[in-house]
């Protein structure tokens, strides 16, 4: 049987973690910049490590006020400083409860621009590879992050989204804009299955974009996570996919 990882944002501080847990194959965990805290990050680690599901350090910009998703203009050595800062602080906890660090995925605001500014990109991952090493890259399928990471050496886990809606260009559409945010299962599941099985997506305006994918992701703090989560991997299951990470 296919199959194909999913993934979820958590350690966030939102209430289905654990539930989460047991649906999605990798936890991209918030490393206490945009959320978390040390709390958080050892619980989340210690509830994953227990189901078995790989795990990955979640920075962003250190802006807990704004969840991350305010674009701030940062001298590019600061937030490559924050993003190794916040690994750092991820790793300490993993190996502390005898954990993996499997990948790196940017959150939110800095997610997007590094998606669509090379130079950027390239000068984190730079960073994080002189402190941390070939550490993979998960990243928007398509994305400039992706050319980034490749063009150091870095493994790359393309990235697809369930629950985000896409423009045509491969890019997702931004928060600010209406139904940016899928909270019907039914589009959901349809969207993941044709991520899966098609390699493409619908954009907003009804045109068909090809991605690349070997992750697709569920938010943690969309309110129908839960529902979502479940309907997608069943969703998956009926169309012949299995839920495993790529390791």
């Amino acid at each position: 049987m296919k199959s194909i990882d999913l993934n979820a944002d958590l350690g966030e501080g939102f209430a289905l973690d654990l539930q989460l847990l047991d649906i999605v194959s990798s936890a991209s965990i918030a490393c206490g910049g945009h959320a978390g805290s040390d709390e958080l990050m050892r619980t989340t680690i210690e509830a994953a490590g227990a189901r078995g599901v790989r795990i990955g350090a979640h920075p962003g910009f250190e802006d807990p006020e704004h969840f991350g998703r305010r674009e701030l203009d940062l001298p590019h050595q600061e937030v490559a400083d924050q993003v190794q800062h916040q690994i750092a602080r991820l790793l300490t906890h993993a190996e502390q409860a005898g954990q993996t660090v499997s990948y790196v995925k940017l959150h939110g605001a800095l997610y997007n621009m590094a998606a669509k500014d090379q130079t950027l990109a390239e000068f984190i991952f730079q960073q994080v590879q002189r402190e941390f090493g070939n550490l993979p890259v998960m990243a928007l399928a398509g994305s400039q992050q992706i050319e980034a990471a490749l063009s150091l050496g870095l493994p790359v886990i393309r990235e697809g989204f369930a629950d985000r809606a896409y423009g045509e260009t491969g890019h997702l559409v931004p928060r600010s804009q209406p139904g940016s945010v899928l909270r019907d299962p039914a589009k959901a599941v349809a969207q993941a299955v044709d991520l899966a099985t098609k390699r493409q997506v619908l954009s907003a305006n009804g045109t068909t974009v090809h991605v690349e994918v070997q992750s697709i992701c569920l938010h943690g703090d969309n309110e129908a996570a839960l529902e979502l989560a479940k309907a997608v991997r069943q969703g998956l299951h009926g169309a012949g996919i299995s839920i495993a990470a790529n390791r």
